[in-house]
């Protein structure tokens, strides 16, 4: 059995950086996969259980970079003072630009000014430049290359030309170069910062000390020394620290930042909880269920992780053309070099060139198009109670045109309710039916004993397998069951004749109430639909997504509940074990299907789809076999799935265009000397900022 270890990647600036930590992770014997995301600067890695940290360690190290567990991640962020220090210092060269020659300063004032910028703000490039060169190179190594060059070629000029002054210095193009590179880093990291506010808001939910009732004293403690079955007190207003039971008091609680759903859920004894909601206005006691890692909380932290950690299938082609883009821009700069200098232009011009060329083709930009695109999409998705395991599931997501619905708890309520009652003269049906069902936990009894609860229990109760249950109240003996049993009894029932046609028409369950051999009534039992069920359909099939219905129950049930919600492609009288090969069919047609289902004989459906959406009000095994949870029993929450992934879908193709754009068309323009060293750096920061910014336009889904 393989195991899974995450890493902290220090060090890293771009693609070529990721492409570059994969590989050596990849190469370490007993490794099967290695992912690394340049917008969580984190490593994901594969391997068996004889594979140690500090093996990857090692070889993350010897690749240039450093490594430390995700614990231990320090804070890499650029401080603000160092990007206006180098604004500052650079002002006073780019001066003439704005005030003509007069407002030049002497060659030897421009490279006391310059210096700082290039030798103490500019030293982390040259750091990070050299120990990745040994891998191929990196963003930093561009940036040290080109600025070094223009600096160095500056400074050779002026002492060439010394005491006098040289006429074409390039101390402005190095210190603004660095100045635009540490502004579109900040920018960039601020940017990203904002992406990864998901996990944050989420972690942040998690209260520190809850209230715990020992021995009838309520006593604060830390919430990680609390254990199941200890008894917590919540008070109105307090975040519920612990996924739980209610044991004592009513009321309502929020739970919107969990499940997206906007309206308060009413609680009351025997109701659950779920650790980060916010308690209403009543004081409950709570017995827990479960604490760290266990709770619903911390697996959904844990699966946007997942998926934010993930990488999408498409993010391979940026890897590939990270993997040599460094060594191709350094030749291509090289035979820019050499072009201008065959052309007779003079070496400084030559020169300058090449660093344009050097500058405009950094990509950073290609490296974080992808990854941020998916923490936005998957950060969006979770506030609306979504969680989706992988970048994978999101990216089949956008593709789903068929969506396979099971009906019993995902479309429908999934337990029965009374929803029709017949009697015969004065009779209480429901009164007499509720005497017999007294104390039983049968589905059909608890519908109608949420009807009529506090029934007096009838007497010599005897419950009938199959058939019904029978018993005496005021000395009658009453019966109540299926017409098997009426007709062994002798009781006519054709008085109802047609109301139970009308039922059965409708796959309702019945049962016929007699006493004494005298029918009384009938009560038919149904599992209502949901009343957002039609309102998801008519969204799906709006966004031309074909919905098929998929049902164990009845012809008749399962086709009485398309007709409601609007599904006309109705499969019913399906055994849980051919549900999979139903779905197998479909994908066998070319259809991208999608399987919606909340029970565990849904389980093996959900796994031959090419998505599974299991409901969060449903069993594990059908979440642990779905590539999204919806967090709450809304049908809708599907088509905001497929919604916000074709968006996230289109917003990461839009930043990878965005990316390549910049290269393709930049890297010749400045081979051909049209641009400066500092447009060529502005150019590139702003790709970087550019495509973080297009990411997070998915929050306006939010």
């Amino acid at each position: 059995m393989n195991k899974t270890i995450d890493l902290g990647i220090e060090g890293m600036t771009c693609a070529a950086c990721v492409a570059r930590v994969e590989k050596v992770l990849a190469r370490v014997p007993g490794v099967s996969t290695a992912q690394v995301n340049l917008a969580t600067h984190r490593a994901r890695v594969t391997a068996t259980p004889q594979v140690a940290f500090e093996t990857l360690v090692t070889a993350v190290t010897k690749a240039g970079y450093g490594a430390v567990p995700v614990a231990q991640m320090r804070d890499e962020s650029l401080p603000l003072w160092r990007v206006l220090v180098a604004a500052g210092l650079s002002l006073p060269l780019v001066a003439p630009m704005a005030f003509g020659h007069a407002a030049m300063l002497p060659g030897w004032a421009q490279a006391l000014i310059a210096a700082p910028v290039q030798l103490w703000l500019g030293a982390p490039f040259f750091v990070a430049g050299w120990k990745s060169l040994r891998g191929g190179g990196s963003m930093d190594t561009l940036v040290a290359l080109g600025t070094a060059a223009a600096f160095l070629l500056s400074l050779a000029l002026m002492l060439a030309a010394w005491p006098g002054e040289a006429h074409a210095l390039y101390f402005e193009a190095s210190a603004v170069v660095i100045t635009l590179v540490l502004l579109g880093r900040w920018l960039e990291q601020r940017a990203r910062g904002r992406a990864a506010s998901a996990i944050a808001a989420l972690a942040a939910l998690r209260p520190e000390v809850a209230v715990v009732l020992r021995d009838g004293v309520e006593t604060s403690v830390q919430v990680a020394a609390l254990a199941v079955g200890d008894v917590v007190v919540v008070r109105p207003g307090e975040r519920i620290a612990v996924d739980g039971v209610v044991l004592e008091g009513a009321g309502s609680v929020d739970e919107s930042l969990l499940t997206g759903e906007a309206l308060p859920v009413a609680k009351s004894p025997g109701g659950k909880l779920t650790g980060g909601a916010i308690n209403g206005e009543a004081r409950l006691l709570v017995r827990t269920t479960a604490v760290g890692a266990e709770s619903v909380l911390s697996r959904m932290v844990r699966l946007v992780e997942d998926a934010q950690a993930g990488k999408a299938p498409v993010q391979r082609l940026a890897d590939r053309v990270s993997a040599v883009f460094v060594p191709v821009v350094a030749g291509i700069a090289l035979v820019t070099f050499a072009g201008w200098l065959l052309a007779g232009a003079g070496s400084s011009d030559a020169l300058v060139n090449a660093v344009s060329v050097l500058v405009i083709a950094c990509p950073c930009a290609l490296g974080l198009a992808t990854p941020t695109a998916i923490m936005v999409g998957t950060g969006v998705a979770a506030r609306r109670g979504i969680l989706i395991r992988d970048a994978g599931a999101l990216e089949i997501a956008h593709k789903v045109n068929v969506v396979v619905f099971d009906k019993t708890g995902t479309l429908t309520e999934g337990h029965p309710v009374v929803v029709a009652t017949h009697k015969l003269g004065d009779a209480d049906v429901l009164g007499l039916a509720a005497c017999l069902q007294a104390g039983s936990e049968h589905p059909l009894a608890r519908a109608v004993l949420a009807l009529r609860p506090g029934a007096l229990p009838a007497e010599g109760v005897r419950s009938l397998p199959g058939r019904g249950v029978e018993g005496r109240v005021d000395g009658a003996r009453v019966l109540l069951g299926s017409a098997v049993l009426m007709a062994e009894a002798g009781v006519e029932i054709a008085a109802l004749q047609s109301e139970a046609a009308a039922l059965a028409a409708d796959g309702r369950t019945m049962a016929y109430l007699a006493a004494d051999g005298v029918l009384l009534g009938l009560i038919g039992f149904g599992d209502t639909v949901k009343p957002a069920a039609s309102e998801a359909i008519a969204k799906l099939q709006a966004m031309g997504v074909r919905t098929v219905l998929l049902s164990g129950d009845t012809k008749a049930a399962a086709e009485a509940v398309g007709r409601l919600v609007g599904i006309t492609d109705v499969r019913a009288e399906v055994l849980p074990a051919d549900k999979a090969a139903v779905v197998a069919a479909l994908r066998a047609g070319g259809d991208v299907v999608a399987m919606v289902g909340d029970g565990v004989n849904d389980a093996p459906a959900l796994a031959a789809a090419d998505i599974g959406f299991a409901m969060g009000t449903g069993t594990d095994v059908a979440m642990q076999a779905a590539g999204v949870t919806l967090m709450r029993g809304d049908p809708r929450l599907v088509a905001d799935a497929i919604d916000l992934s074709r968006k996230t879908w289109r917003t990461l193709w839009r930043g990878l265009f965005w990316a390549m754009g910049y290269n393709v068309l930049g890297i010749p323009v400045a081979a051909m000397g049209w641009l400066d060293p500092m447009i060529a750096g502005a150019a590139m920061a702003f790709s970087s900022v550019s495509v973080v910014l297009n990411a997070l336009w998915l929050r306006q889904c939010d």
